[in-house]
């Protein structure tokens, strides 16, 4: 198959991993630069270009692996190629939704499933009543556009929590307030899913003077034995957000397994490393599975 992985980094090891991946299984892979490409909207040859001057719509599918700043465009040339009826691994609609970490919740809250209690408001005259509403200090506050634990604080006091909420609002910020896991310990899960299974998970644990276990930041991963209630949820929330590709973040409370996020191009680097799973061969196995492809058998005298 002809399978195009859409990012920004050739170098990136998520990046690499699903190249070679897709090459081991005898597939044509191309690295295309989302910035790279462009659009021809017409209603008799609709097309995708490539800066080098290819068309790419003889590809076969798309692996989007979308950087948050580019998460428009990004969405927009999946779009483009989903109307092409080339098959994206995770659709430009799921991503969209998956990227908006207040919609998310909204969507996974209706569906029943447990997250941290969250506080959301337009007005600094709100301020009090939203460290109110989830419990008081220490609480979270949470950039919307943020990623990979940035744009995240942890705010000890409440005198802190109101400074950083209003000096976000005066900069026109959206964010979210949550209530603080103390039990959590600075850690949480990650659990891969792949076409409704968890193919992989680990413990992300912080750095020292770091809050939000995250390996970005020099955190550590280790192999862990999620349980069956876990796995369930992470199963749920991909499929609430109708991706087919997710990494979900879990924190474990004293009321059990909550949604922290849930990512639509989640890392590999950690996860292979610490559990030296083929985690990208998955992802490559999964779209032979969705356009129902064989390796050709080459025949052998007798």
């Amino acid at each position: 198959m002809r399978i195009g992985l859409l990012a920004s980094n050739p170098d990136l090891y998520s990046n690499r991993r699903i190249m070679e991946a897709g090459a081991e299984r005898g597939h044509r892979m191309s690295f295309l630069d989302i910035r790279q490409c462009y659009m021809k909207l017409d209603p008799d040859e609709p097309e995708v270009h490539y800066r080098d001057g290819r068309i790419l719509n003889n590809l076969d599918a798309v692996i989007p692996r979308i950087r948050p700043s580019q998460t428009f465009y990004g969405c927009a040339l999946t779009r483009h190629f989903e109307s092409l009826d080339i098959f994206a691994l995770n659709g430009s609609a799921a991503i969209s939704q998956s990227r908006d970490k207040l919609f998310s919740l909204q969507l996974l809250q209706q569906s029943g499933l447990n997250i941290p209690t969250s506080g959301f408001a337009n007005s600094p005259v709100d301020t009090n009543e939203l460290i109110e509403m989830v419990g008081g200090a220490p609480l979270v506050v949470k950039l919307l556009e943020g990623t990979q634990g940035r744009g995240v604080v942890l705010a000890e006091t409440r005198k802190a929590g109101e400074s950083v909420i209003n000096a976000f609002k005066s900069l026109k910020a959206n964010l979210l307030v949550q209530e603080f896991i103390r039990e959590a310990e600075g850690k949480d899960l990650r659990l891969f899913v792949i076409d409704g299974r968890v193919v992989a998970s680990i413990q992300r644990e912080a750095a020292p003077g770091e809050f939000r276990a995250n390996i970005h930041q020099g955190g550590t991963a280790s192999v862990v034995k999620v349980t069956a209630e876990e796995k369930r949820l992470a199963i749920k929330a991909a499929k609430v957000l109708g991706l087919k590709v997710a990494g979900v973040d879990i924190i474990r409370s004293r009321k059990g397994p909550l949604l922290l996020e849930v990512n639509s191009s989640p890392g590999l680097e950690g996860i292979e490393s610490a559990t030296r799973k083929d985690v990208a061969g998955a992802m490559i196995i999964s779209i032979e599975k969705a356009l129902k492809w064989r390796p050709a058998v080459i025949a052998q005298d007798c």
